[in-house]
Order: C-alpha cells, then structure tokens, then sequence
C-alpha cells in the first residue's frame, strides 16, 4: 500500500489549503460561532463551483470522477481550517453509502443533486444505545417510520435527510424530507449545529429505501471521513505549537529551547503521523471498495484518542494564553471533543475490535 500523494491530489490538497486559509477568519468557526446555520454560504457555493461536492462521484452523475481518497483531502484542510461546513456530512454520509449502494435510478437523483449543492445530512443509528432510534414498518408501497433520529448535524439547512431506521429489526436506510420532520436544536459543543428530527407516522415511497448495506455505510464512511478532519487539525495543533514555542521567550530563553518543551512536541508529531497514516489506510480500503471495517475501527479509536492527546499537550506547551477565547487553541479542544464522539467513541470502536478479533 503506497500513501503517498498522485500529482493530482497534492494539487488537490494545496488548492483547499490556500482557499480555506484565505476565508478562515471569514467562515471560521469563531465567526460563525453566533450564525443559526452553523456554515458560511458564500464559501459553500464556492465549494460547489470548485467541484468539491462531487469530487468524489462519477461524472455521469455530476461528479468529478474522484474517489473517496480525494475527497477526504478537503476534510483534512477544512479540519486544519476548522472551517464548519456541511461537505462531510452530504458527501461522505450521504453520497458515498448512495454511490455504493443505491440503483441507477437513486444514483441519478441523489448524487446529481449533491454535487449540484444541496445540502443533505445523514442520521445513523444509536451507536451507544442499541434497540434505540427510528422504526420502520412495510405499508403499501413505501415505509412508515416512528421514532427520534439523534444529533443529526446541519439537519436545520438540510433539504433531505438520510437516516437509519429499524426494519424487521435490521438497520435500513430511508430518505426523507427534512420539511416533514420536527427539529429540536441541541446545544452542543461542535460546531455542525446538531438537532434531534422526530418522525411521527412518516410514510415515505419504496424508492426511498436503501437498504442495510447504506445503513452501515453511514457510519463507516462518516467515522472515516471524520478521522480525516481530525488529521488535519491535529497537525495545526502540532504546527502552532511548535510556531509558539520557538517564539515566546521565558528566563530569557524562547520555551522551545527547554527540553520537556521539546519532548511534549515530539510526542505531537508522533501522534500526527501515527493518526495520518491509520487514518488514510482505513480511507484508502474504502477508496478501493475492500473490507474496511476493522480498519475504520481501529482509525477512528486511535485518532479519536490522539487528537485529544495532541490538543492537551499543546495547551501544556501554551500555557495560560491557551486557555482564552481569543486564541484559536481552545477551538481546536472543543472540536476534539465532539469529533472523538462522532460515529462512536475510542471505547465503542475497541470493543467492536474486540468482538470481531474474538478476544475476551
């Protein structure tokens, strides 16, 4: 397995870079911190005129012809950028589980309208509290589905939702309309702006229907996907913390020189590069259409870990000034909070290992 970059998606990656970088004090998570969508809409529809929202779709169906790979290379720079934005969410929840496993004529309609830039946004299932979320029941032609689909991130901008419910006990996955819901917005401490969507009695038609594979996907390729973005904010981390240290200066010395300082930086580079490269092994399965099961797994428990790992030395190396508003740190601590909970935590992704290795 070869992880280094084509010459295609180091331009990729350079091209996101530069752009978000330059709209980062603009669309960041600080700016939008009060905004009710969560995202900034100008740079949406620059996302889409660029082709980020079907990059990784074929282009008989609007997309660019990327892969998966590709795409997770704009969740690293937006992670990096910690730029909110609902990209993950459409793309890797929602295009990739419809590219692998819808038919012809759902391809057509939903990766079209994705990378045309709609916002869409997935709900899985409760990966903590099994038995628990929506229902669906067979009625005529379509599906009734009962029940709360939890944390649904963007869900207020969305205009369809893709969630996973129960049938005859096993997950499928459902479109519906995010009209025909009730919203509940969550305080949360990410910045996707999160709600609960209630379903009471929702019939939706039989082409809506996706089936358990998609419902599985959802999370596979969203845990993936995440692990990207949190990839790409660690080595920001990594990249002001070592900026700091070389520049402040302490008994007349700059902090960096000290050698607990330095140990503390090389840990943080350990974890980078340990998260990058489990990480993109996981991602490069998906890409190539393997079992990635285990490999999601054991990415998204150890960069979930590692990232927070990353964060509190850095506030270590910082000292106070890390710990007020107006520096940037204590953005990137939140978000990894939210992150390492996203798609299940450290925890619920080791014991799943665990089952599937069969150990005790």
């Amino acid at each position: 397995m070869d992880l280094s970059l084509t010459e295609d998606q180091e331009l990729i990656a350079a091209t996101a870079r530069e752009l978000l970088e330059s709209k980062a004090v603009a669309a960041g998570a600080r700016a939008l911190g009060g905004d009710p969508a969560g995202y900034s809409a100008p740079l949406w529809k620059e996302m889409v005129e660029l082709g980020w929202t079907g990059l990784a779709f074929p282009e008989e169906h609007g997309g660019v012809g990327g892969d998966f790979l590709d795409v997770c290379l704009l969740f690293e720079q937006l992670g990096y950028a910690q730029v909110p934005s609902p990209l993950l969410a459409s793309v890797a929840c929602c295009g990739m589980p419809v590219a692998r496993f819808g038919t012809s004529a759902q391809k057509e309609r939903w990766l079209n309208a994705i990378s045309d830039g709609q916002i869409v946004t997935a709900a899985p299932l409760p990966w903590d509290r099994p038995g628990e979320g929506p229902v669906a029941t067979r009625s005529d032609s379509g599906y009734v589905l009962d029940g709360t689909a939890t944390f649904v991130p963007f869900a207020a901008s969305a205009e369809h939702i893709l969630l996973a419910a129960r049938l005859d006990g096993e997950p499928h996955a459902f479109w519906v309309d995010a009209a025909d819901v009730t919203l509940k917005p969550l305080g949360t401490i990410g910045h996707d702006r999160p709600c609960h969507a209630e379903l009471d009695g929702l019939w939706v038609p039989g082409e809506a229907a996706l089936g358990a594979d998609a419902a599985a996907a959802i999370s596979l390729f969203g845990a993936a996907a995440t692990c990207a973005e949190m990839v790409g904010a660690a080595q920001h981390v990594l990249d002001m913390t070592v900026q700091y240290a070389t520049e402040r200066e302490q008994f007349g010395r700059a902090v960096g020189s000290f050698q607990a300082v330095q140990h503390h930086c090389a840990n943080m580079a350990i974890d980078v590069l340990g998260s990058r490269f489990t990480a993109y092994e996981a991602i490069w399965l998906l890409s190539v259409n393997r079992d990635a099961e285990q490999q999601v797994a054991m990415a998204k428990a150890w960069v979930s870990e590692a990232y927070e790992r990353v964060c509190a030395l850095g506030h270590q190396v910082h000292g106070a000034i890390g710990f007020t508003q107006e520096h940037d740190l204590h953005l990137f601590s939140e978000h990894a909070l939210a992150a390492s909970l996203a798609f299940g935590d450290a925890d619920l992704h080791l014991d799943q290992l665990a089952t599937a290795l069969d150990l005790p």
